[in-house]
């Protein structure tokens, strides 16, 4: 059964950081690209950030510059560093992988 959990979302002011992490399972994690997406209030999904295999990485430009997605082979895990948060990253946060596997979700709340 693959699985995979998010975790690491919470409330932060505008300007701090926060690091998600997403644990995979059920799956040779080595393999595939992984996937950060969000989800805003009242919104569509929109894709963050995407790492591929071999570690080469990819972000969207509203966040480019400001997150850094990484993956640890060995622990079947992939990490979202999220600096210089803004109102705007306010959101449900979802790993997947390749788009095929989701997690439930973390939110992640920027506001003063």
């Amino acid at each position: 059964e693959v699985q995979v959990v998010e975790s690491g979302g919470g409330l932060v002011q505008p300007g701090g950081s926060l690091r998600l992490s997403c644990a995979a399972s059920g799956v040779t994690f080595s393999s595939y690209g992984m996937n950060w997406v969000r989800q805003a209030p009242g919104k569509g999904h929109a894709w963050v950030s995407y790492i591929n295999s071999g570690g080469t990485t990819y972000y969207a430009d509203s966040v480019k510059g400001r997150f850094t997605i990484s993956r640890d082979n060995a622990m079947s895990a992939v990490y979202l560093q999220m600096n210089s948060l803004k109102p705007e990253d306010t959101a449900v946060y979802y790993c997947s992988i390749g788009f095929d596997y989701w997690g439930q979700g973390t939110l992640v709340t920027v506001s003063s």
